[in-house]
């Protein structure tokens, strides 16, 4: 995974989204994503790629029994012991592709916009499909195939700045892409919606729930939100372990 999060000057704009300063209340899709939450109370959760903990302090808050947060930034890390701390969780520097995801483990996983920096999807829906309990939940935030298919994942923009329309091309094309966010370059990974929903169902999940996330409306006049309702930025799925 390519890691950016730990370049100073990336992090220190990472440091100034509202995301990053006010928490789940001001993540877009949280009205979305809280409510496709299992109960967690006395359960175990994972979450992939935690960032500053915000899922793995809710998940506390929920009464979740053990919670482990990784991500492969040390920055990250420090952020999330530093804001996001609790009896019943744990923070380990670790990339996603790197734990090593021990079997039956854990009650829930969780992976909040972290999926579209692994390039083998499959490969992870198995691993996560082995770590989870029989009817476990994996519940995963992804930026969305038509976003990550967009040319430059950016607008065309008219004269006067204005977003005319969001390009895309080579969407059955999946792999590495180059692009720019907050001032860096950064490599993500596009991969189609039938390879993120069939990897799912041929993995062994039965998938519950998928959303497409829009902004509420109570977030539609902070600058630039009325534009992401032209297109879909992020993908939502719930999907169960199904064993025998």
């Amino acid at each position: 995974m390519d890691n950016q999060y730990d370049n100073a000057e990336f992090f220190k704009e990472y440091a100034k989204m509202d995301r990053s300063q006010k928490g789940l209340a001001a993540a877009g899709e949280w009205h979305q994503l809280k409510p496709l939450f299992p109960s967690l109370t006395g359960k175990t959760v994972l979450d992939l790629g935690c960032g500053y903990g915000w899922h793995c302090k809710f998940a506390a808050e929920q009464g979740a029994a053990q919670v482990l947060g990784i991500d492969i930034s040390e920055k990250m890390i420090q952020e999330a012991q530093r804001r996001n701390a609790g009896e019943c969780i744990q923070y380990c520097v670790c990339g996603i592709e790197d734990y090593d995801y021990p079997k039956d483990t854990w009650d829930c996983v969780v992976s909040n916009l972290a999926l579209h920096y692994v390039n083998d999807l499959e490969s992870l829906f198995k691993r996560i499909y082995e770590t989870l309990k029989a009817d476990g939940i994996f519940l995963f935030n992804i930026e969305h195939p038509v976003f990550t298919s967009g040319v430059g994942q950016d607008w065309i923009y008219a004269e006067d700045g204005t977003p005319q329309y969001w390009p895309v091309d080579d969407y059955f094309i999946p792999g590495k892409r180059e692009t720019r966010f907050l001032g860096c370059k950064v490599i993500k990974y596009h991969h189609s919606l039938t390879q993120i929903l069939m990897g799912l169902l041929e993995n062994g999940f039965a998938i519950q729930a998928v959303e497409e996330a829009m902004p509420p409306k109570e977030m539609l006049d902070l600058p630039g939100m009325k534009d992401e309702l032209r297109r879909p930025m992020m993908l939502l799925v719930k999907a169960q372990a199904k064993k025998a």
